[in-house]
């Protein structure tokens, strides 16, 4: 009874662990984005760029396409919503392979 709480509890504490971790990315994603926005259009529009040239520029929003990306990426694992990957697919596997060792166990255990 007592190990299993402790088991509880540790995957609770994993579980916030893998959500402040995604949550502080997040706000890193934010933060630094709007930053590199920010600086890429001023750099731009002194340059002689009109606001709508400055901010529609592919070269600005690179990095938060390809970084939003990695996030979502982040978001699927934590928030366990992998198609293709989940735990249903997780627990198969387990169920699998505790099957073949069953069978290997028994082979050997007629002999």
């Amino acid at each position: 009874m007592v190990t299993e709480q402790n088991d509880k509890k540790a995957r609770a504490k994993k579980r916030v662990e893998e959500l402040k971790g995604f949550y502080i990315h997040s706000a890193v994603y934010v933060v630094v984005n709007l930053f590199i926005m920010v600086v890429s259009v001023v750099v731009r529009m002194n340059e002689g760029e009109s606001f709508a040239e400055a901010f529609f520029n592919l070269g600005i929003l690179v990095t938060p396409f390809f970084w939003g990306l990695g996030l979502a990426f982040h978001a699927l694992k934590v928030f366990s919503l992998s198609p293709i990957f989940g735990k249903e697919w997780e627990e198969r596997q387990i169920r699998k392979f505790m099957e073949e060792d069953r069978r290997e166990a028994e082979k050997y255990r007629d002999q």
